[in-house]
């Protein structure tokens, strides 16, 4: 059953959303091709953040331009997300947001990420 972009799973509230993950060196399963610095992600990640919010942004092209996330090339595209998947201010956050919000950089051992509520 659909409510409002929300979708029951047996007790557990599941969200879509796509995200770009600005990873930096060091940072958990982070490729040995990432050589950027925690300050130059976040830098980057701020950048990222100002063209998705830009009016008329395209978030999935934006995703094959700067996400270092595995689904970078699908434009971002995570799916189905479970409440308790996620953990921490990344899930918190993804699961504050309306539909078709847009929140970051939250920081997180991977790195860096801006999320899309896309349901």
């Amino acid at each position: 059953a659909y409510e409002i972009g929300v979708r029951l799973v047996g007790s557990e509230m599941c969200i879509r959303d796509s995200h770009i993950l600005i990873a930096y060196k060091g940072g958990q399963r982070a490729k040995p091709s990432v050589t950027r610095t925690k300050e130059e992600a976040l830098k980057l990640a701020e950048q990222a953040y100002a063209e998705v919010k830009a009016p008329g942004a395209n978030f999935a092209q934006l995703a094959k331009k700067y996400s270092d996330g595995p689904n970078a090339q699908d434009g971002g595209v995570i799916g189905l997300i479970e409440r308790g998947n996620l953990g921490g201010k990344l899930e918190e956050t993804a699961f504050g947001l309306e539909v078709n919000g847009i929140a970051g950089p939250i920081e997180t051992p991977f790195g860096y990420h801006i999320v899309l509520r896309t349901e």
